[in-house]
């Protein structure tokens, strides 16, 4: 087995016909010379549940899958964005970030600015703009979310497991083994995607999907950390440990030079915005400085926050330590693997079209699946 390597299915493949003798539910046609044409194989499934009238099916709006998506997340612009359910402490975020740099530019740039150098407004424009823009790509960014098993291919693995228990009494194994680099990694078996997990995917119980290189879930992003949007949240912690620290202390140098030559208490009692950035800054300046050292950390050992706190490879839970099968054994290597690597596609086509249950084949009445058709809450691979 590859790591992280996976086969991914057209969206538009069409099922087998069904048998000869089946007939298609729904109203019973109007008299007619003979049979009209079939419905197309890639007919896209209409929404509305129908009115039993002939026309029931013309003039709906065509599902797309961001709409069934099995998971718990929000979906804006048509399935373009992407969100956690809960998106209260994504706008805290925004807010104080929003509220800090405008209040900055408002109240400290135009004094530092006229009695120090430009270039400090300049400096805050670029890394504010920086900061955002890492924030909006962790934030909307598929974070690495692989797609749950078909009824097909969740039966198939099924019957797989089962013949594998050696006895009546012992139930079947849930977990395989895969060497890594000289390294035994086992696979767990995800009950609710109905596949065994590749290597170092986990499955986000606040987003019920099973995430690829799943580092951890923050909900101050109000998304999962994986894959495809790890480095766009390195930056961005990066980025706004700067950005703290700079807007810092331009507000202390700015209430240090106003108050020159008089009392620093009516200083303070004249610049309440200034006083309200100091405190916002000081606050969270330790909690940012200290997610960017140990993220730094992480990605120049090539570990996951997930790897690292469950004490994957090393002795942390009183076993055995040992060596990460993922490491390059280079600080620079590992950081161009996690950060500088090709970006993959993502795996959920999610702004595709629920397949059309008229072309659904028939029931067949025997011990093996049908695994022509795809239900409709299955996504499947390919990205937007």
């Amino acid at each position: 087995m590859k790591d992280c390597e996976y086969q991914q299915i057209s969206p538009g493949a069409a099922p087998p016909p069904a048998s000869p003798g089946a007939r298609r539910p729904g109203p019973a046609a109007p008299p007619g010379p003979g049979p009209g044409p079939p419905p197309p194989a890639s007919a896209p499934r209409w929404s509305g549940s129908g009115s039993g009238s002939g026309s029931g099916s013309i003039g709906r709006r065509p599902r797309r899958k961001w709409e069934v998506f099995p998971g718990r997340n929000r979906f804006y612009c048509g399935g373009r964005l992407m969100l956690a359910g809960h998106g209260g402490v994504f706008a805290l975020t925004l807010l104080l970030i929003l509220t800090t740099t405008i209040l900055f530019f408002v109240f400290d740039c135009p004094f530092l600015a006229r009695q120090l150098t430009l270039a400090i407004p300049i400096i805050a424009a670029i890394l504010f703009f920086f900061v955002m823009s890492c924030l909006l790509q962790t934030s909307f960014t598929d974070p690495g979310i692989l797609p749950r098993a078909t009824v097909c291919e969740a039966a198939a693995l099924e019957k797989q497991i089962d013949n594998t228990g050696s006895s009546t009494y012992r139930p079947p194994p849930r977990t395989r083994e895969v060497m890594i680099n000289g390294q035994m990694v086992k696979l767990k078996y995800c009950f609710t995607c109905k596949m065994f997990r590749p290597p170092r995917t986990s499955h986000c119980s606040v987003c019920d999907n099973c995430v690829e290189r799943f580092d951890h879930h923050c909900p101050w992003v109000g998304n999962c950390v994986g894959r495809r949007n790890y480095r766009f949240f390195y930056a961005f912690i990066l980025s706004l440990s700067f950005l703290t620290a700079f807007i810092f202390a331009c507000v202390v140098t700015h209430l240090t030079l106003r108050s020159q030559g008089s009392n620093f208490l009516s200083t303070l009692k004249e610049t309440p915005a200034s006083v309200l950035e100091l405190v916002i800054c000081f606050f969270s300046i330790w909690s940012i400085l200290g997610l960017s050292g140990f993220h730094t950390y992480l990605v120049a050992s090539n570990l996951t926050t997930n790897e690292d706190i469950k004490g994957s490879w090393s002795s942390k839970r009183g076993g055995e330590a040992s060596v990460n099968p993922y490491s390059h054994k280079s600080v620079i290597t590992n950081c161009c693997a996690v950060l500088c690597g090709p970006l993959p596609p993502s795996l959920i086509d999610r702004r595709g079209f629920v397949q059309s249950d008229a072309v659904l084949p028939s029931p067949i009445r025997s011990d093996e699946p049908a695994c022509g058709a795809k239900p409709d809450a299955s996504m499947v691979g390919g990205h937007p």
